[in-house]
């Protein structure tokens, strides 16, 4: 199997030096590419093509939320991890809404990284359990203010807006679970490709670009 090709995008030294050794004595992984600011970090994703880009958000030049904006925008095949100390509201959904594909702080540990790595690389929504716990909260707050998400019959009318099949549902709760492609084939008892096309077809009917939006969205919208 391939090693997954990760480009660092941190603008602090000793992180950089830390990761990059981490890296180089962990199996599956290869840093092929480090970044001091935002626009460096865009330019070289566009080059050399990462599987992965570690991206911190408070960056020179160009912040990480933007420079993710516009990785994904350019190739969104290229999986996006924001590696950060901040946990603010505003840090955290502006980071999700420009396309990352996970969020871990920077107080994770060395098997939490390269785990949170490898679930972006294989399609897999990754949020650090502070992250998670925060978006979880924001959601249910938001569902509690709403009229909308009161009965199931509502709720039902939310799947139908979105025109989502019951198999489609199904494959939806297991994306919110945290399962890649492989583990909701072998649940569902059908194929990879078949797993892979609900997958395709759930993100293109409820209109976000990857599984951790996807998730937020099946959350808030009571459709799971």
């Amino acid at each position: 199997m391939d090693s997954i090709k990760i480009l660092l995008v941190e603008d602090h030294t000793m992180v950089r030096l830390g990761l990059s050794l981490v890296f180089e004595n962990t199996e599956g992984v290869m840093l092929i590419g480090e970044a001091e600011t935002g626009k460096k970090g865009v330019e070289l994703a566009l080059k050399l093509n990462p599987d992965v880009v570690l991206m911190d958000i408070g960056l020179p030049e160009m912040d990480g939320i933007q420079a993710t904006s516009l990785i994904k925008k350019s190739n969104p095949n290229i999986k996006v991890l924001i590696f950060t100390s901040r946990e603010s509201e505003n840090d955290v959904f502006d980071s999700l809404s420009a396309g990352a594909d996970g969020y871990i702080m920077k107080g994770a540990n060395e098997e939490q990284m390269i785990a949170a790595i490898k679930a972006v690389s294989e399609g897999t929504a990754w949020l650090d359990p502070a992250i998670a716990r925060l978006v979880l909260s924001n959601v249910k707050k938001q569902s509690s203010s709403s009229s909308f998400n009161s009965s199931s019959s509502v709720n039902k009318n939310a799947k139908n807006t979105y025109g989502l099949t019951d198999r489609e549902i199904e494959v939806l709760a297991l994306i919110v679970e945290g399962l890649n492609n492989s583990q909701i084939a072998k649940r569902l008892v059908i194929t990879l490709s078949t797993a892979k096309a609900h997958v395709h077809s759930i993100l293109q009917k409820l209109y976000v670009t990857n599984r951790t939006q996807a998730t937020i969205q099946a959350v808030k919208e009571g459709l799971v």
